[in-house]
């Protein structure tokens, strides 16, 4: 079986929830949630506003919402994210905007970042 890539195209224009398999390439607009357990790239063109909940997300556009992605989010060159991500593994290359908070790893505990870390008492 072949898994080929679906695609939304930059002249969609979707409000609700989106719910595939395997991968989607979204480069329209999106207001809603999006959930999967497959791979989400979100287009130089797209905008996303809603929470996303995939595999993996692969960002080149604009999303303004909560990430949770169990193993990677990449925030490319161009990409603006505004809402918190939580990942297995985080990437973000030079140029991108990120405003929000993320949480990186494996399914983190509520321990602080820096737990094991004590501060150095000052001069």
């Amino acid at each position: 079986m072949t898994t080929s890539k679906n695609v939304l195209a930059n002249d969609v224009e979707i409000k609700g929830s989106i719910k595939f398999s395997h991968d989607l390439i979204i480069d329209g607009k999106i207001e809603g949630e999006v959930v999967s357990d497959g791979s989400l790239t979100v287009g130089e063109n797209a905008l996303i506003k809603g929470e996303v909940r995939t595999r993996s997300v692969i960002i080149f556009g604009k999303v303004e919402g909560n990430i949770t992605v169990a193993e990677r989010c990449e925030l490319k060159s161009n990409a603006i994210l505004v809402g918190d991500i939580s990942a297995g593994t985080l990437a973000i290359e030079e140029g991108a905007t990120f405003m929000g908070q993320s949480q990186v790893g494996k399914k983190a505990d509520s321990k602080p970042a820096f737990g094991g870390i004590k501060p150095q008492p000052q001069p």
